[in-house]
């Protein structure tokens, strides 16, 4: 059997270990060479993942991050080789993408944060979170609602650790700040105003990568709304609440847990408990509105926009119709003046998704050093209840369209999809 207390025992104890650092820095050739946005895996790479440690390709890191990718990778190997095999190589990989991009950060901004023994220890952190909260006795399980977990043992059964601050540190070093963009500095600033000042705010928006909370709340900060960062409420799918390595991100962040139209039909036999969670996510989430000055954020796509590998480009998949539908008549419900906000996000390259939608969990997780954005669209129009819902929902998945076009080509000239 699986014991999570031996994975915690040897992997603290690999925290506090230490790595002889090289200073050699001039050795390496191309530290700010190209790169290759559009890197996927193949299914025959995905299936070659390797599966020991020594098996692990040393391409260009610097001795210090090799050594931290050695120790790490072995002390993973050592835990889970023979107890859960299936998981090394997946685990394999996120170590060694982990480290690869935290030295592309390195080597741009010097910022210790993104060092080789910094990334290390959060990374093992990860691993060890992933282990204790995803799977085990001591596996964490989510609410149909669902409060950020921010250390305060009084009122969170114990816990002590700040779950939302070690997310955002996690996913930091991965964000080329200086060169992110936080667009639609006036329609943010209005949304925020109108959630202080009481309403709600619901931002329509599309989704790019596991990322997109962190990205989310560290533009956010780069914008001045801190604060306000903190306190946004995430329509989550089901894979961000079953996924070991993604639960523990999860539990750092407020989230309304439902089951996706996309992945709801898969198992008949659970679809109506599934169906049955969902009114009860929507019971609460409407509780919240009710409340007054919620922010919440959803995607109506229902998922993660896909690279389209014949023009290696990235479209946003088109808005829910029905989804967007269901908000506005939360809103109404709820009595409190709702406010309905168009957000493009660009952060598929910081955690590349699969090419393909996976209904399982596991997936190959990738990282890369790049800049992140949001632009803030226009506020939508609201009048006339929901006979006007074409429009308005023509409207929201235009004005996203448009601002991602702009945000994509002030980031990554020449990437984005032509606009339809």
């Amino acid at each position: 059997m699986f014991r999570h207390t031996t994975v915690s025992l040897l992997l603290s104890t690999m925290l506090v270990g230490t790595i002889t650092m090289s200073s050699a820095f001039i050795a390496y050739p191309n530290q700010f060479g190209t790169i290759h946005y559009s890197r996927r895996f193949s299914t025959e790479e995905k299936q070659g993942v390797t599966t020991t440690a020594e098996d692990i390709p040393t391409s260009d890191l610097l001795p210090e991050f090799q050594a931290a990718l050695d120790k790490t990778s072995a002390a993973v190997s050592a835990v889970i080789a023979d107890s859960r095999p299936q998981m090394l190589g997946p685990l394999l990989h996120f170590c060694k993408e982990y480290l690869t991009a935290s030295q592309a950060s390195y080597l741009k901004t010097k910022n210790e944060n993104s060092s080789a023994q910094a990334s290390m220890k959060r990374i093992m952190e990860g691993v060890q979170f992933g282990f204790k909260y995803g799977m085990g006795p001591d596996k964490y399980t989510f609410g149909v609602t669902h409060d950020a977990l921010r250390g305060n043992p009084e009122t969170e059964d114990g816990n002590q650790h700040d779950f939302y601050t070690w997310g955002c540190d996690f996913f930091r070093p991965f964000m080329d700040i200086e060169e992110s963009q936080v667009l639609g500095l006036d329609n943010l600033q209005k949304a925020m105003d109108q959630a202080n000042a009481g309403d709600n705010v619901v931002f329509f928006a599309n989704h790019q990568s596991e990322a997109d909370p962190q990205v989310m709340s560290i533009m956010l900060e780069k914008a001045g709304f801190g604060k306000e960062a903190e306190r946004v409420v995430y329509v989550a799918g089901h894979k961000v609440t079953t996924d070991p390595l993604a639960i523990p991100f999860s539990m750092g962040r407020n989230l309304i847990c439902i089951h996706s139209k996309k992945h709801i039909d898969a198992d008949p036999d659970t679809k109506p408990i599934k169906s049955r969670q969902n009114l009860a996510a929507m019971s609460g989430m409407l509780d919240k509105l009710k409340a007054g000055g919620t922010i919440l954020w959803v995607a109506p796509s229902g998922g993660r926009d896909r690279r389209d590998v014949a023009s290696g480009k990235t479209p946003i998949a088109p808005f829910d119709h029905k989804t967007m539908d269901m908000f506005r008549l939360m809103g109404t419900k709820s009595k409190k003046p709702t406010h309905y906000y168009p957000l493009a996000m660009v952060s598929y390259e910081l955690c590349p998704p699969p090419d393909f939608v996976e209904a399982g969990v596991g997936e190959l997780r990738n990282f890369r050093f790049v800049p992140v954005g949001i632009k803030c669209g226009e506020e939508l129009q609201n009048e006339g209840g929901l006979e006007s819902r074409t429009a308005f929902n023509d409207a929201g998945m235009q004005r996203c369209l448009t601002d991602y076009y702009e945000l994509r080509e002030m980031l990554f000239p020449g990437t984005a999809p032509p606009l339809e």
